[in-house]
C-alpha cells in the first residue's frame, strides 16, 4: 500500500506538456532572433539566401575605432563596479537595521525606499540632473555613479531585508554571549549566511546599472557615457547625418 502511494505516473499531464512546449518554442524563437542578428552583423550581403554571401569583421573594427568603444566599455565596467560595491556596502547594513529594529516611521522609510524602484526613472531623473548640474557635477563620472545609486541602494535594501529577517536572532544573541562584538557578529556570523542574498542583489544591481539609460543619459557626456548611452548617441548621430545628406540639394 505504501509503495503504491509513492508511485508516480510516467506520462505527464497535458498542462505540463503545454507549458514545456511553450517554453521550448519561446527559447527557439529567441535563439533564432539572436542568431540572425549575430550572423547579420558579420555578413556582407544577406537577402534571399540561408546564409550571407560572405563574412567580415570590418563593421566591428570600424565601430570600435569610430565610437571609441574601448573607453566606453571601460567607463561602463568602472561605473557598474562602483555602483555595485557602494550599493552593497550601504544597503546591507541599512537592511539589517530595518529588519532587526522597530522605530517610529519605519513604514514611511520603507515606502520612501520603494518609490525609486517603482517610479519611472525619468520622473525623478530630470530634477536630480538639475541638482547635479547646479553643483557642477554634470557630464562627469561622479554624477553618473551618484544617479545610479539612487535606485540601486533602495533595491539592495528591499532585496536584503527578507534575507536578514529569516535568520534567527538567537544566533546573534548566542554570539554576543560568547563575547563577540557587533562588527564580529556581522562579519563572521551574518555575512556568510547572507552571501546568496548579497550575490543576487549585486547581480541584479549590475544588470540594472548597465542597462539604465534615462538617468545616465541626463548627466553623462564625453568621457562619461556608458555603453547604452553611447549606442543611443551613435544611432541618433547616424540618423541626423543621413537626414542632412538627404536634404542637400542636388547639383
Amino acid at each position: 500500500m505504501a509503495a503504491s502511494t509513492l508511485e508516480r505516473p510516467i506520462a505527464a499531464r497535458p498542462s505540463t506538456w503545454f507549458v514545456w512546449a511553450g517554453m521550448t518554442a519561446f527559447g527557439v524563437f529567441l535563439l533564432g532572433i539572436l542568431g540572425a542578428v549575430v550572423v547579420d552583423s558579420f555578413g556582407r550581403q544577406w537577402f534571399d539566401t540561408w546564409l550571407p554571401e560572405g563574412l567580415t569583421t570590418e563593421r566591428y573594427t570600424e565601430a570600435w575605432d569610430r565610437f571609441a568603444l574601448g573607453e566606453v566599455v571601460g567607463v561602463t565596467v568602472g561605473v557598474a563596479a562602483l555602483v555595485v560595491v557602494i550599493s552593497v556596502a550601504v544597503g546591507v547594513p541599512a537592511a539589517y537595521v530595518l529588519a532587526r529594529r522597530d522605530f517610529p516611521g519605519k513604514r514611511a522609510i520603507m515606502l520612501l525606499f520603494l518609490l525609486p524602484v517603482l517610479m519611472p526613472p525619468i520622473t525623478y531623473g530630470i530634477p536630480l540632473a538639475t541638482v547635479m548640474y547646479s553643483f557642477g557635477l554634470g557630464r562627469t563620472l561622479t554624477a553618473v555613479v551618484l544617479v545610479n545609486l539612487v535606485p540601486s541602494v533602495p533595491f539592495v535594501i528591499l532585496t536584503m531585508t527578507p534575507f536578514i529577517e529569516q535568520i534567527n536572532p538567537a544566533i546573534e544573541s548566542a554570539a554576543r554571549m560568547c563575547g563577540a562584538r557587533t562588527r564580529q557578529v556581522f562579519t563572521r556570523i551574518l555575512a556568510p549566511l547572507l552571501v546568496p542574498g548579497i550575490l543576487a542583489a549585486a547581480i541584479l544591481v549590475l544588470v540594472r546599472t548597465v542597462g539604465l539609460f534615462e538617468l545616465t543619459f541626463l548627466v553623462s557626456g564625453p568621457g562619461s557615457d556608458t555603453l547604452v548611452v553611447a549606442i543611443y548617441r551613435g544611432m541618433t548621430s547616424a540618423a541626423v547625418a543621413r537626414r542632412d545628406s538627404s536634404s542637400r540639394p542636388c547639383r
